[in-house]
């Protein structure tokens, strides 16, 4: 990816005005910033003497479980710190960058040094295993959770970053803020007392709710490593290009400093840290300097948040939504353990089901919302409901075929409310309810609420009007479960008739590049994306929905090869997609330069070598293979973005494909899936068999883990039952 130049000057112009008198500069603040940084170079030179007194210049240093180093610094100068000696040269210089003139511009390199510094204290503290153990403290971020929340920041999915120091008036002010943030969506990082206070007042902090309590001061280095591995990871700037860094992070990641209650020397240092990267600092006492939009005062707890928000150029577009619940991406990771369940519906417990339909203007009331069958206040906590959930929409633009398109954001909409849980989709959706949103007043009539105001808010140009039927009568929702189903078929037979053959273009999907930014899908009529939610129709209509969403078109034109499906259209998209990481690949084969993986697939494909075939593993599957990995370390090896010869991952509809790798020999390279598997494909498998010339009994041939879970356990298998793979042309 192409990255626009950026120079030191045109970076500066953003901080034009903000003194308007150059010729009075705030000195006291200056001064201040200045001496913090002294202090936090020499403590940060004295832990790094100390440690390699005791470990010597060679011992390792680095952060758990991310790829970027010392992210700061990798960012920064590009830099690959492994050992403590490497931090030597790099605090000297960042110490020989403090000039001693009071000027905005010197401060903002103080600033610089000073996340260097904090940087290299905590590298030291992982060094030492003196970092937060115990949760809820996170400290340092892994790249899984940047890959889960970088990008939905970066795209604004996520307004912005809130970044909290110090210690609030008081602990109710404290919760009173936060919920505020996550009210508004956004991403939060806590370090000092404010966190006890949080603890203090039950506010719900940790990964799942986006609102990191990362440990004490200098640990708020971990909401500046997040934001520049963010990034490097989403917005292709590449290690080491310094002021193309600054630039993004003022440009995309929407982040502000807002410091409570006292204020050190040290911390007015890290503040003009957060400043040289374009993230101004608020604060809630009265200073005696202030510099214009960047390090100013505001005392009024009633709008401080706004204010923040207004400051930093946030602007909220989400509707408010009239439930007694909070509202916001922060809830969408919430898990709701069954000790917490008031009420429980789906999930092979009781009979469920969600449905989209369109309908006429004739047959739709606007906002309506009913409920057939009893509502929370009239069962006891405990209970599992059946559960029926009909959107009816009318759009001018609409049309049937995004009707799967809108079901599936029945899931994003009602985890977005706190102590509201929902998986899975159509009829093996699964919800819980937590006891906490049921003793706030949690009605099933406002999953309506939630679903009328955000259909409408998300897909202004082609949804008018919404209604909603919440079902939880038995008998009717096993009889409306049988209209739904009707549907689902309907949907899918018209999957059926469509061919990779017979279509002018494929669609990409990148939905999933939050947490494997190199990845994207080419979705065919005839190869249903990773995740097995996504069939060329969705990315179609997706595509109508959104032209500018996850799900893009690609012109076929001609093929560079047939057989292993390779065409140059789809290299080109995925090299641009990919970042350039990924320059070639081939549709039909996952042996040679076969489609990356991410990490939702419901299968991984592995070769079998010892007999000749692949064996398919999936992720409700949780013993061994004969591969001798179980999925979870498959995943491990096969996610990400990269492409792994003899390993895939996979939607489970697409084993019944006609374009089933068929470049290696198709369904007949089958030697072992799970149990669970063979019985969920059922007739549709062995009607492919057959189609396939391998007749229906092929099922039978092909082991699973009743069979074995060790080459020595299915070769006699294979062998007794002259399965095919074991005299086909080797896969290798």
């Amino acid at each position: 990816m192409a990255v626009q130049e950026v120079t030191l000057e045109e970076f500066e112009k953003i901080y034009e005005g903000a003194i308007e008198d150059p010729s009075k500069q705030p000195t006291r603040l200056l001064r201040r910033a200045y001496d913090g940084t002294i202090i936090a170079l020499s403590y940060a030179e004295i832990l790094l003497s100390q440690a390699i007194r005791l470990h010597g210049p060679e011992a390792p240093v680095g952060y758990p479980d991310t790829a970027y180093f010392l992210p700061v610094i990798r960012a920064l100068s590009g830099e690959e710190v492994t050992k403590l000696g490497d931090l030597v040269p790099i605090l000297n210089r960042m110490r020989s960058q403090v000039k001693p003139e009071l000027t905005f511009e010197n401060a903002r390199l103080w600033g610089e040094s000073t996340l260097y510094a904090a940087e290299i204290i905590e590298a030291i503290h992982y060094l030492e295993k003196d970092e937060p153990k115990v949760e809820p403290w996170t400290g340092f971020l892994s790249d899984p959770v940047v890959r889960r929340y970088g990008i939905k920041l970066v795209d604004w999915t996520i307004p912005g970053q809130a970044v909290l120091l110090g210690r609030a008036r008081s602990s109710k002010d404290a919760a009173k803020i936060v919920e505020e943030l996550m009210g508004a969506g956004m991403m939060i990082f806590a370090s000092d007392e404010i966190v006890e206070q949080l603890l203090e007042e039950d506010v719900k902090l940790g990964i799942d709710y986006i609102a990191f309590p990362l440990g004490n001061f200098t640990q708020v280095i971990h909401a500046v490593n997040f934001a520049l591995r963010a990034g490097m990871a989403f917005g292709g700037i590449a290690p080491g290009l310094r002021e193309h860094h600054r630039d993004y992070q003022r440009r995309r990641v929407l982040a502000f400093v807002l410091q409570l209650g006292e204020i050190d020397d040290v911390k007015v240092a890290a503040h003009f840290g957060a400043i040289f990267l374009g993230f101004p600092v608020i604060c809630d006492t009265e200073l005696d300097e202030e510099i214009k939009d960047w390090y100013v005062s505001h005392t009024d707890y009633d709008d401080l948040v706004k204010f923040c928000m207004e400051l930093r150029g946030i602007k909220l577009t989400s509707v408010k939504i009239d439930i007694p619940l909070n509202f916001g991406p922060a809830f969408e990771g919430e898990t709701i353990r069954k000790a917490d369940v008031a009420y429980e519906m789906g999930g092979g417990k009781t009979p469920a089901f969600e449905l989209v339909r369109t309908v006429g203007l004739e047959d739709i009331k606007d906002g309506h919302i009913e409920v057939i069958g009893p509502d929370t206040d009239e069962l006891p906590e405990g209970s599992r409901v059946p559960l029926g959930i009909m959107v009816d929409i009318y759009g001018r633009k609409m049309q049937t075929d995004f009707e799967s398109v809108l079901e599936r954001r029945v899931h994003y909409f009602i985890n977005y409310a706190e102590g509201l849980w929902h998986v899975a989709q159509r009829d093996m959706c699964w919800l819980r309810v937590s006891k906490e949103a049921a003793a706030k007043g949690f009605r099933f009539r406002h999953y309506g609420d939630i679903l009328i105001a955000k259909f409408k808010s998300e897909f202004p140009a082609i949804v008018d009007r919404v209604q909603v039927t919440i079902i939880t009568d038995k008998d009717k929702v096993e009889e409306m479960l049988e209209v739904a189903r009707a549907k689902y078929r309907e949907r899918d037979e018209r999957m059926k008739g469509l061919t990779d053959d017979k279509v002018e273009e494929f669609y990409t999907c990148t939905l999933c590049q939050s947490f494997a930014p190199n990845h994207v899908c080419i979705i065919t009529p005839e190869r249903v994306g990773l995740c097995g939610a996504v069939t060329w129709l969705d990315a179609k209509a997706s595509y109508e929905i959104t032209p500018t969403g996850p799900n893009q078109p690609i012109v076929k034109g001609p093929a560079i090869d047939d057989v292993k499906g390779m065409w140059e259209s789809v290299n080109k998209v995925v090299q641009k997609e990919s970042r350039g990481n990924v320059d070639e690949v081939n549709i039909y084969t996952f042996m040679d330069k076969p489609m990356t993986s991410c990490g939702c697939f419901e299968a991984i494909m592995a070769i079998f070598p010892e007999a000749n075939g692949i064996m398919i593993t999936t992720r409700e599957h949780k013993g061994d293979t004969p591969c001798g990995m179980t999925f979870s370390t498959l995943a491990g090896m096969v996610g990400g973005g990269v492409q792994t010869p003899g390993f895939m991952g996979i939607g489970r509809s697409y084993i019944v494909s006609r374009r089933f790798i068929p470049a290696d020999g198709g369904l007949a390279r089958i030697v072992w899936m799970p149990k669970e598997l063979k019985e969920f494909l059922g007739e549709d498998l062995r009607q492919r068999c057959e189609e396939a010339g391998l007749g229906r009994d092929f099922v039978d041939k092909i082991a699973d883990e009743t069979v074995g879970t060790t080459p020595d356990e299915v070769l006699p298998f294979l062998e007794e039952k002259g399965h095919p793979a074991l005299t086909m042309d080797p896969l290798m």
